[in-house]
Parts: structure tokens; C-alpha cells; sequence
């Protein structure tokens, strides 16, 4: 989850010591977890960079996901970063795929710096886990990450009628007197419903059959998940996350 909150976030907060600074569409990452900020050199944060450059862990970065619709409680998840900080390595262009260099053209004209990580936390639920390292740089972002916002405001606002019929699928105790159902998160895996009442919320995950690789299978999984719910019109096997 590490990666893909990280190669979605349009922000993050750059801390060196006691200077915290926000990079807004200032950070890209790389095909190995690398993350490359562009921080202008005449700045603090650049000068500072200068300083711990090399330097194991003296570099933080926190990064705050946000479910991406109207909600109570939207914060999904946090990340936390430790690094070491280097100069941008042109040579490392060679490794990145198309999307990746399209990317790194879109960041502000100013220094480009690589931040390797050394240490990683991830936070959700209440509670913080470290991932490893080895891990993190092997994992690829949710095939759905990038277009999740998308796909959930659309159901959300268009679509009332499709979460109607989901929501049959979650265990009525857990809807009875909820002022709606919101579609609160989606991954390859599945979808999460929000059942909103004025004074508690319930997240519930109702899983696909198949993992979902494109676009066009998501839409096979929803269909799946919407023939389930006419066949059976009862409960179906969804629980609290």
C-alpha cells in the first residue's frame, strides 16, 4: 500500500531537522521506490539538502492519503520516510519507463533530488507498522491507484442506483437507520462501502472474485458483485474492515 499512496499523493512534507516544508506536485517516483523531489537551491530546504546530502536517514518525508470522497474521517493512511538524500543521476533516466519520464518533466524547473529510503511506516487503522525495505522496492503501486478518485467520485455522484444494489450485499443490522452508503475505497481487489449514519460509520469490503489488472476488468468485477446481489437479495458475506 506504501508504494501506491506514494505514487499518488500530489503532496508530501519535506522535514530536515527542524524546517518542515510542503512540496506540492514536486515529487515522482521512480520504478524502484527512489522518491525525486525538485526543491529550488536558493531556497532553505535546498540549502539544507545541500547539508545532509549522503548523510543515512536525514531526510523525512510524510506523506497523508485521503479518501477522495465527501466523508467523515478521511484520513485513510499515512507514510512515513526516512532517507538519504543524493543528487539527481541522469543515468538513471535509462530505467524509468514512459510514464515515469513523462512525469519527471512535469516536476518544477528547479534541482532535482533523489531521496533512497532507509527506513518506512506506514500508518492505517489506528496503528503504525514499519515495511520493509526490500519489500517496498519489489512492490508495484495498485493497478487501480491511479484512477481510484475517479472511479469512486463517478459511483458516488452517478451512479446511485448501482450502490443501492451493492448495499444489499452488506448485512442489513449494520445499514438499518444509515442516512447513505458511500463508496469509500477501491483496489484490485475490491470495493469498500461506507454505511454513514449522523452519529457512527462502518466500513465494509466486499471483495472481487478475481483480481482486477485494467480498467475493463473492474468493470466485469462490478457487474459480478451487481449479479450477486439480484440473485440473492439477502445479505451477502461482507464485514466490518
Amino acid at each position: 500500500m506504501a508504494r501506491s499512496v506514494l505514487s499518488t499523493a500530489t503532496s508530501l512534507r519535506l522535514r530536515l531537522g527542524d524546517v518542515a516544508v510542503d512540496l506540492i506536485e514536486s515529487h515522482v517516483l521512480l520504478p524502484d521506490g527512489t522518491v525525486v523531489l525538485a526543491v529550488d537551491a536558493m531556497s532553505r530546504a535546498g540549502g539544507l539538502l545541500v547539508a545532509v546530502r549522503g548523510r543515512p536517514g536525514a531526510v523525512r518525508l510524510d506523506v497523508t492519503q485521503l479518501i477522495p470522497v465527501a466523508v467523515r474521517s478521511r484520513v485513510r493512511a499515512r507514510v512515513r520516510v526516512l532517507g538519504t538524500a543524493r543528487r539527481f543521476d541522469p543515468a538513471s533516466l535509462e530505467s524509468c519507463d514512459g510514464d515515469t519520464l513523462l512525469s519527471l518533466l512535469d516536476l518544477p524547473p528547479v534541482a532535482l533530488w533523489v531521496i533512497e529510503p532507509v527506513e518506512l511506516g506506514l500508518t492505517r487503522d489506528g496503528g503504525e507498522t514499519t515495511v520493509d525495505i526490500s519489500a517496498y522496492r519489489a512492490a508495484r503501486p495498485d493497478p487501480l491507484a491511479a484512477d481510484e478518485a475517479v472511479h469512486l467520485q463517478r459511483l458516488a455522484q452517478q451512479h446511485s442506483d448501482v450502490l443501492d444494489q451493492l448495499a444489499t450485499l452488506v448485512d442489513p443490522a449494520l445499514t438499518t437507520g444509515t442516512a447513505r452508503v458511500v463508496p469509500i475505497a477501491l483496489d484490485a481487489d475490491g470495493i469498500v462501502l461506507r454505511t454513514e449514519a449522523p452519529d457512527r460509520h462502518t466500513d465494509l469490503r466486499l471483495p472481487f472474485a478475481r483480481r482486477v489488472t485494467a480498467g475493463a476488468g473492474l468493470a466485469d468485477e462490478l457487474r459480478a458483485l451487481l449479479a450477486e446481489a439480484a440473485r440473492h437479495g439477502i445479505p451477502g458475506c461482507a464485514r466490518p474492515r
